[in-house]
């Protein structure tokens, strides 16, 4: 790494370090394994553990396993590490007892859709991973808002000083019908049905009293280790960006379903111009390190692609020997690599990302800008 590199590296790692207390009293988290802070895992049987629930994920942050799908931090934990609040419980944990649900709560599960389960069902496809779809979180959600209030007022309270995080949803929605053989086309058809569940989701929120709601769009999946494994036989050169060397026609996906995302959501916006609706990009934030990943400190093109933690392979990615399931291994500097077991990323990159959205251009209206002015208006003292 040069020296230009390591300031880099430093000056945005000071930015995301500075907490912007005071903008919001809680979180509530809703989306799937890139949000998901260890619900999957504590839902499933004692006796057969997922493999995120297994090390080494979570090595570099906690030291041990969380149900984070990742070697540490998800992007919602350093949102809200930036807003001075406590890293969100997952919702599962409330079975347990015990838990701190005062700065919110996420209800994120790994595989989940936007589109309920049924809906694939019908189609032929298969979720192995969960039958939680978005509904059913919102429902959760639902459930448990009596529990997180004292009063009438008190819980209008929390909900407009709370910022929701909606999402990602989409990806488990498209790839797991891909991976079972969907066609390009009858995918492609999904996403105006996944993007108008979203929305209806954002608006059933707003019915509930949520006033700050943040809507993720789809990650640049055409860069993911288990894409490029799944298409590596049946793709050509001309499939790949010369760029990058992601899957062109995975990532026009994501585009599509984005573009169809923002335009329902400005639409929603004028209809309820007493709430803030903040779209968040996560797919230019995650390709700016695609693009130049050495200029943030990671291995170079081509080599970014592969995955951190693996079972072997191109792109380091065996369906039958996952991250955590021997024989795979890991590198021994996840902080290197941009993927950390296929369909997720590292801490590193998920950091990145937090930053091009708490301090960078990628959400709309820009984060950084609508918290100083809700700070202002609600905490003049923190100012």
């Amino acid at each position: 790494m040069t020296m230009e590199q390591a300031m880099h590296i430093l000056f945005i790692l000071s930015i995301l370090l500075t907490p912007a207390v005071g903008c919001y009293t809680a979180i509530f988290g809703f989306g799937d394994s890139v949000t998901d802070t260890g619900n999957h895992v504590i839902l499933s049987p004692s006796n057969d553990i997922p493999h995120m629930g297994l090390p080494p994920y979570g090595e570099t942050f906690f030291g041990h396993p969380t149900g984070r799908c990742s070697d540490g931090r998800l992007i919602i934990d350093f949102i809200a590490e930036h807003f001075g609040l406590p890293l969100l419980p997952p919702a599962g944990g409330t079975l347990l007892g015990g838990i701190n649900t005062k700065g919110g709560v996420n209800f994120a599960i790994v595989g989940a859709a936007a589109l309920d389960s049924s809906f694939y069902e019908e189609r032929g496809i298969r979720n192995i991973y969960t039958n939680v779809s978005m509904r059913v979180q919102l429902n959760w959600f639902k459930d448990m808002l009596p529990s997180l209030c004292t009063s009438r007022s008190n819980c209008g309270d929390l909900l407009e000083g709370s910022l929701f995080i909606l999402g990602p949803f989409g990806g488990n929605d498209y790839r797991h019908a891909l991976f079972q053989g969907s066609s390009k086309e009858e995918v492609w058809s999904f996403a105006p049905k996944v993007v108008n569940a979203i929305a209806s989701a954002v608006k059933e929120l707003i019915k509930v009293g949520a006033k700050t709601i943040m809507v993720p769009g789809e990650m640049p999946d055409g860069c993911l280790a288990v894409t490029l494994s799944q298409f590596l036989s049946t793709s050509s050169k001309d499939d790949y960006d010369p760029e990058t060397g992601c899957l062109i026609w995975m990532n026009k996906l994501a585009e599509f379903h984005n573009q169809l995302l923002i335009t329902q959501l400005d639409h929603i916006q004028k209809q309820h111009p007493n709430v803030l609706i903040i779209y968040a990009d996560y797919y230019n934030a995650a390709m700016t390190l695609y693009r130049s990943p050495q200029k943030h400190g990671f291995v170079g093109h081509y080599k970014c692609l592969r995955a951190c933690c693996g079972g072997g392979g191109p792109y380091n990615y065996n369906s039958s020997a996952e991250c955590g399931i021997p024989p795979s291994t890991a590198c021994s500097d996840p902080s290197t690599y941009i993927d950390w077991d296929g369909p997720h990323l590292t801490e590193a990159a998920y950091r990145l990302i937090s930053i091009g959205l708490l301090d960078g251009p990628f959400t709309s209206p820009q984060l950084r800008d609508v918290c100083r002015a809700t700070a202002t208006f609600k905490h003049p003292q923190a100012i």
